[in-house]
């Protein structure tokens, strides 16, 4: 059989060329090299060298362990040396049948290099030992493809290919067990479905089971807030939510999606067998030796059943309150708040903005053994023990009007309201906070002065308001700049118009921006920070309530007072360098 050769395609050949090495060596001379590029001094090489020989240690895991340099920081020092590329490889970018049909796994693994893409018949190769030729020479048994080389650290490289194969190695086995018919089959009509009569495999198989932890991990390891599993019309789509913006990131087949989305229910305690109606359960997972809760919803589309998995981290939920990204201006307005022993503070913003988290932090701080805090929530979002935590359920009963009926008689201190929705809801919070209580519960409103006017549309009092308001906090989350990869640039005039500022009042101040890297997924934005309007109840604001003016009127007393728009709050902390215009912009407007 004839084998059509692969060529491979280098800027230049390694200056210091060494003969192959059996699978994924280490990196020859590498001190030398760190030396030559003066990232090591001579005394530090002496230093590595001694170490290497205490603790017989390669160079590279003595490096390591002293901690010179980052594996980044050598992984671009050898990419410089043998004059290629360097890439950091952000694996929401890479396509997964790239990435596991250019090369079998164990080649891939055994010599450390994974596919990043491919575009017509050139595949780029992600390589950490740029020195090695052997697999090079391999790779021509693999088709006629051009490659071309990228540097890597073998970290990135690795991870890649752990998540990738292992994934694409359990979809494969199930798609296959269930087409040859090895496998417990489920038949299901769905006339409700476009997809029609349809087999489910059976999610109790190991090839289901692995798949779904795959794509758990996956998940958590890209620091996503949300999973979504949506079916189409001949396949299924997964997607995570980081930082508050969705990615797609695996392509499934619909047959095996329909396993896994069963497989989702089992485990959250739903009944799989009802796909026409949505459902609502949880379900408790140990990762990296942390209990972290995912709540699970799956509702029926035309095309199948879709399920998002909303995941709770305790780190991130329970934060202390000076990390949740108040300002020096802020966190002294609203630190008042909390020393009132009875009255109601409302936190107000859209779904997703950080209502939870805040509420669970300043709930967190105020826990002592001396305090009794009860919560009423739908559903709970993380379960803690400080916490006497209580589970709406509409079906039994059990809503949130009666829920705060029966907590008023158990002797609470603190009582936290997940929503007022209604006016039976917000009457028994305010009696709640009338009777000696601190109350704190959420509304869905775009600023602090309209929660006076939510609460005034539900039938609330103004003398009631005035009585027992301490104050509102309005809030969002904007995406804050990658310290990684950070880069100062000037503002432009597209800027400008974007903030609504005359382009002279700013082109003399410097921004900041992620230019994309390994650590924030080459989005250049790692992690959220809040922007708040505190809005404290003021004995002129109270007068305004009960003489029931305006909501503009009430916004300008309040800024009279003191009180700073989402926006400003969002432009201060674009001027201190934590996100960028264009992340201002997304989340309070132009």
């Amino acid at each position: 059989m004839l084998r059509r050769r692969t060529h491979v395609s280098m800027a230049t050949t390694p200056r210091r060329p060494t003969a192959p090495s059996a699978e994924s060596a280490s990196i020859p001379n590498l001190v030398e090299i760190l030396v030559g590029q003066n990232l090591l001094s001579p005394e530090e090489r002496e230093q590595v060298a001694r170490y290497m020989t205490v603790q017989q240690l390669s160079e590279e895991a003595a490096l390591r362990r002293l901690g010179r340099l980052s594996e980044d920081e050598i992984t671009q020092a050898i990419a410089k040396h043998v004059q290629l590329p360097y890439l950091k490889i952000n694996p929401l970018d890479l396509d997964l049948d790239v990435v596991t049909a250019a090369l079998p796994a164990p080649f891939a693994r055994r010599h450390t290099m994974c596919a990043v893409s491919k575009h017509g018949n050139t595949v780029t190769l992600a390589i950490y030992n740029p020195f090695n030729r052997a697999p090079l020479t391999d790779l021509q048994q693999f088709g006629a493809l051009e490659v071309k080389l990228v540097v890597c650290s073998r970290t990135d490289i690795e991870t890649v290919n752990k998540g990738f194969y292992d994934l694409k190695t359990s979809l494969k086995a199930a798609e296959s067990q269930l087409t040859e018919g090895r496998v417990t089959a489920i038949d299901i009509t769905n006339q409700e479905f476009l997809s029609g009569p349809s087999v489910e495999m059976d999610p109790t198989m190991q090839p289901v089971i692995t798949a779904l932890d795959n794509m758990l991990t996956h998940a958590f390891d890209q620091r996503a807030s949300d999973i979504h599993m949506e079916p189409k019309r001949n396949i299924a789509l997964v997607r995570l939510r980081i930082d508050g913006v969705l990615h797609d990131v695996h392509v499934i087949p619909k047959i095996v999606y329909q396993a896994v989305v069963s497989r989702v229910k089992m485990l959250s305690g739903l009944n799989i067998a009802e796909k026409r109606r949505p459902q609502d359960g949880r379900i408790k997972r140990n990762e990296s030796g942390k209990e972290v809760e995912i709540r699970v919803s799956t509702m029926p589309t035309i095309f199948g059943e879709k399920a998002v998995l909303r995941i709770f981290d305790p780190d991130i939920l329970l934060k202390s309150i000076p990390e949740l990204g108040f300002s020096e201006t802020e966190l002294p307005r609203f630190m008042p708040f909390l020393e009132n022993r009875e009255g109601i503070i409302l936190v107000t913003g859209p779904t997703g903005s950080g209502k939870t988290t805040t509420l669970y932090s300043v709930l967190k701080q105020m826990s002592r053994p001396e305090v009794n805090i009860v919560t009423v929530e739908d559903p709970v979002e993380l379960v803690y023990d400080d916490f006497n935590q209580i589970q709406i359920r509409p079906d039994i009963d059990i809503t949130f009007a009666n829920a705060i009926r029966t907590v008023l008689r158990q002797d609470p201190d603190i009582v936290m309201v997940g929503e007022i929705r209604d006016t039976e809801t917000a009457d028994m919070a305010i009696q709640a906070a009338l009777t000696g209580h601190l109350v704190f519960s959420t509304l869905h409103t775009n600023d602090a002065p309209s929660a006076i006017t939510r609460l005034l549309d539900l039938g609330v009092p103004p003398f009631l308001i005035t009585s027992t308001l301490i104050g509102v906090l309005a809030q969002r989350l904007v995406r804050t700049i990658c310290q990684k990869c950070v880069d100062d640039v000037k503002p432009t005039e597209d800027d400008a118009l974007g903030l609504a500022a005359p382009f002279e009042k700013i082109r003399d101040l410097t921004f900041r921006h992620g230019q994309g890297c390994i650590h924030c997924r080459q989005t250049g934005y790692h992690g959220r920070s809040g922007i708040y309007e505190i809005m404290p109840a003021s004995r002129k604001l109270r007068k305004l309530i009960v003489s029931k003016t305006s909501s503009p009127e009430i916004v300008k007393t309040a800024r009279d007072e003191g009180m700073r728009t989402l926006r400003e709050s969002a432009i201060q902390k674009l001027v201190k360098g934590d996100t960028t215009v264009s992340e201002v912009i997304r989340v309070t407007g132009r």
